[in-house]
Formats: C-alpha cells, sequence, structure tokens
C-alpha cells in the first residue's frame, strides 16, 4: 500500500486496524480516503470485531467531549477485553480510571491531577533542565548512535523516576512495563513471543509499586504520584483491587512514556524530512514553544481512542447505533487539511498547531501534557545551544501497532556548534 494513492483504494477495504499500515508508514493515503469520503466509516470485518472509525478533526472533537453518549467504560483501545470465559491463564486483564466515565473517571483523576498542575510544574524545569544536560552532555561526539534509547528513552525513564519516586538505578523497568502493556496482538498483529514472560513481568510491576504503596502510606504526603494515591480518599482503597491498582500504575507509566519519548525521536525525524524547518529553527529558535506543540502533532504519539455509543447517535452523515464501538483517529484528525494546510509537512511557526487532537479534549484529556510539552521544550532549548544539526543516518525503525505510534530505533550522528 506505501505506492498507493487515495483515489485508488476501495473504501469497503480500509481497515486502520491494521497494524502494518503503521510498520511501514503507509496509514496517510488511506486515511486521506476516509476523511474526504467517509469521515464516519463502518468497517464491519476487523479481526478486533466491528467498529466506526472517525477520522476528521471536527468529528474527533465532537465524540472526545460528548462522554454522556460516547463511553470510555470498556475499554480505550480498538481492542476487545477477551470474555471471561475465553482468558488464558497468561492473560492479564486491567481496570484503570481513563476506561470509567463520570463521575468515577472524574475522583480518580483529580487525585493524581495536582502532581502536574502548572502551580507544581514550575518545580520541575530546573530539574528537568539538569537531566536534559546531563543525557546531552555524555552523547558520542563523533559516532553514530540510537537517539530513541540514548536520550528519548532516557530522558523520559529519569522523568518517569521522578514522578513516582521510583528508585533511579530502576528507571528502565518503568520502560519496558510500559512497552509490554502496549504489546497485544490486538494492536501489534502478532503473537506474544513469551506470554508466561510478560505476565510474570507484569506481576513484577504489581509487587514493586504494592511496595511503594506500603512505603508511601506510612510516611507524610509527597507530591509523588504514589504517596498522592495512597493518601487520597478516592484512591487510597484501590489496593483492594489488585487489577485496578495494576491498571492505574500502568496507565500512569505509558501516559508518561509514549507520548515525550516518541515526540522526541519524531521531532528529530521530521526536521530531517523537511531542513527548510530545520534552517527556520536555527534562525529563530523563539519558535521553539510552538514548534514542541507542531511535534506531537506530525507525530501523533497516541493513533486512537476508542468509545461505545450509550445511545443511538447521528454523527455526520451517518447513524451510530447503541453499542457500537467508536475509534477516533487522532492521528488523521491532525492530518485533516481543512484545519492544518500542508497537513503532512512539518510547520514549526504553523499559527495553530495547539489545535492538534494528540491529547484529546473534553474530561479525558491527557493529564501531563503540559509536563510533555515543557520536557520537549527545555531539550530542543538545550539541543539548539550545542548543536548545528542531528543528522538522521538511517532509516527509522518502526513499531507494529494501531495505538502506539512508535519509533524503535533512529540512527543518528551529531553536529556540533562551532
Amino acid at each position: 500500500m506505501s505506492e498507493a494513492k487515495s483515489s485508488d483504494l476501495d473504501l469497503r477495504a480500509i481497515d486502520m486496524s491494521d497494524p502494518q499500515l503503521y510498520l511501514n508508514d503507509t496509514w496517510q493515503a488511506p486515511f486521506a480516503k476516509l476523511r474526504a469520503e467517509a469521515p464516519v466509516h463502518f468497517q464491519p470485518n476487523s479481526p478486533t470485531g466491528p467498529y466506526w472509525s472517525v477520522s476528521s478533526h471536527e468529528l474527533i472533537k465532537a465524540v472526545d467531549t460528548n462522554h454522556q453518549v460516547f463511553s470510555s467504560a470498556d475499554g480505550i483501545a480498538i481492542a476487545e477485553t477477551p470474555p471471561q470465559e475465553s482468558l488464558q491463564s497468561t492473560d492479564v486483564v486491567i481496570e484503570n480510571f481513563i476506561a470509567m466515565d463520570s463521575p468515577d473517571h472524574d475522583r480518580q483523576r483529580a487525585t493524581v491531577a495536582p502532581s502536574v498542575a502548572p502551580s507544581n510544574l514550575a518545580n520541575f524545569e530546573p530539574m528537568i533542565r539538569e537531566r536534559v544536560v546531563d543525557i546531552l552532555s555524555n552523547l558520542p561526539a563523533n559516532d553514530t548512535f540510537d537517539w530513541v534509547d540514548e536520550v528519548s528513552v532516557e530522558l523520559t525513564a529519569r522523568m518517569l523516576a521522578t514522578l513516582f519516586d521510583f528508585p533511579y538505578e530502576d528507571r528502565r523497568k518503568l520502560i519496558h512495563w510500559s512497552d509490554i502493556t502496549t504489546d497485544t496482538p490486538e494492536l501489534t498483529g502478532a503473537e506474544i513471543l513469551d506470554p508466561e514472560q510478560r505476565k510474570a513481568d507484569l506481576m513484577d510491576c504489581a509487587g514493586t509499586f504494592m511496595g511503594l504503596w506500603q512505603d508511601r502510606v506510612s510516611r507524610p504526603p509527597k507530591f509523588d504520584l504514589i504517596s498522592m494515591m495512597a493518601h487520597g480518599k478516592d484512591t487510597q482503597n484501590m489496593t483492594e483491587n489488585p487489577m485496578l491498582f495494576l491498571g492505574n500504575i500502568l496507565l500512569l507509566i505509558v501516559g508518561g512514556n509514549d507520548t515525550t519519548r516518541n515526540s522526541i525521536s519524531g521531532g528529530v525525524l521530521a526536521l530531517n524530512e523537511f531542513p527548510d524547518q530545520h534552517r527556520l529553527l536555527m534562525d529563530r529558535p523563539e519558535l521553539i514553544p510552538n514548534m514542541v506543540s507542531e511535534m506531537i502533532r506530525w507525530q501523533t504519539p497516541v493513533i486512537h481512542m476508542r468509545r461505545r455509543a450509550l445511545a443511538d447517535q447521528r454523527l455526520g452523515d451517518e447513524l451510530i447505533r447503541a453499542g457500537e464501538k467508536v475509534v477516533m483517529w487522532y492521528l488523521s484528525g491532525n492530518r485533516d487539511e481543512s484545519v492544518f494546510p500542508e497537513a503532512d509537512r512539518l510547520m514549526i511557526d504553523r499559527p495553530n498547531a495547539r489545535s492538534h487532537v494528540a491529547f484529546g479534549f473534553g474530561i479525558h484529556r491527557c493529564m501531563g501534557n503540559r509536563l510533555a510539552e515543557m520536557q520537549l521544550r527545555v531539550l530542543w532549548e538545550e539541543i539548539h545551544k550545542r548543536y548545528e544539526h542531528i543528522e538522521v543516518v538511517g532509516a527509522a525503525e518502526r513499531n507494529p501497532n494501531n495505538f502506539i505510534r512508535g519509533i524503535k530505533s533512529l540512527p543518528v550522528r551529531l553536529h556540533h556548534r562551532r
């Protein structure tokens, strides 16, 4: 499909849940076809069951802000939770507050939200800058290296360890737990290589955080996420439901990992694909805050979110019936030419870059969006001080995943300022 034009595609055959579209980076033409001809499109024969695709910016917002009709209560990914009778011994079925509706969602979210509230973000910036400087100062000066591992993953791991007050030397465990959470056949199209090990690793995550929880309960409240939940009146009994406890921990880990990590990698890739924008950045570093929003739009780390209709609802020209699955394709909404002219291009001075849908809308809008933007801004401020260019010297390796638009590796070479 890599050479396909949108006009050549059969609308009935388009199934955007196919992970190969994202592994091969060939999703542009089918999404363009959907936006132009069927922005609300029914696919009856997906491996994950029948679903409606919502692909335009306007209609994605309409679904995301109407939580009274479009429910999150049975999951946020296109994959269905297997029925109880078909579960295998290696299956781990978790719950979390993003897969809840009001008022339960609102109460649990409110407990941890203060950690990333604007009043607390100012406390993070000096620490973020210190860690960015340390990472950049220790990169190979004249050799090719993997930007994803050395910078994107490392900065994200350090930040997650800080948010959880997690043992710093074990910070890469957080990345591993995040990766295996979204590594399921329904999202990747491939069987889990070692399901027993995956379950053991997730149980290790649960046990580790249970230990941290017990420690925080016995101490005065602090501003890390575990302490906030352990002392919060709406979350302090969460450990009584082990799968809800694990699910909320994994939600916070994945949420803190994927947006920042993949926007860091995608930003480097985009500036190499559009060298005119790199030149503009070098001339106008004051554009960095806007560039961060544009990089998040261009990369769109979370490809989709799923809802379930609670009642019949007309959306666009289609009637969605109660009980049907509705998938908002954020990646498509962020390439909607009616909102973002030349949407496939990175334009770091794009006037409406912040209108992207990458963080979602409504009650489920990404809680840590401002923190993610801060990390990216500080990183690019420090990059600009040091480097003329971060040159991509090989192909990006992508993940086959219809939920997280991940970049697995990106070989680069640094060109320092003279």
